[in-house]
């Protein structure tokens, strides 16, 4: 389906009404669903959105295993970042740092069974708030339509940011 894109632009360089409505709406939600989420994850597991994005990102990985570098650009964090946060979560027991077992210069982070553990306990209540505040205010035919456009500002993100895109 080729659509014809036509961006308006005004002359000053500020977005246009229409972006204008469109971005703070996402900022909004962007905002709010996150402190939502992560309130929810603390008061259910303990766990911060962080930590999840981490546990998750393990958790799907075979073995539960990723190198950092990889686990950086598959969560859309810089390396120092992840490498904090690793710390703190290693002092709690949810994953260990490890010499990569492909590549005797890389580190890998390891999920822990005290982490699959933290990942298989707060994964219920996270769908739960998920589905209430992210899906309950949509139809099922709005699914598809909203994919494709968050599919396609994702794609934007990666070919115009700065940080390396996730693996494949």
């Amino acid at each position: 389906m080729s659509r014809k894109r036509t961006r308006s632009r005004p002359p000053s360089g500020w977005l246009s009404a229409e972006q204008q409505r469109v971005w703070l709406a996402w900022m909004r939600v962007s905002l709010r669903l996150d402190y939502e989420i992560g309130r929810g994850l603390q008061e259910d597991s303990g766990l911060s959105l962080p930590d999840y994005h981490v546990l998750v990102a393990l958790g799907s990985a075979p073995d539960g295993r990723v190198q950092l570098s990889e686990l950086a650009r598959t969560i859309g964090w810089e390396r120092s970042r992840l490498s904090h946060h690793l710390q703190r979560m290693t002092v709690r027991g949810l994953v260990v740092r490890t010499p990569s077992t492909t590549d005797g210069r890389a580190t890998d982070a390891v999920l822990t069974a005290a982490g699959r553990e933290a990942l298989d306990g707060a994964a219920p209540a996270h769908v739960e708030h998920v589905r209430r505040l992210f899906f309950g205010t949509l139809a099922d035919d709005d699914l598809p339509v909203l994919a494709e456009l968050l599919e396609r500002v994702y794609s934007g993100v990666l070919e115009h940011g700065t940080l390396p895109p996730p693996p494949a």
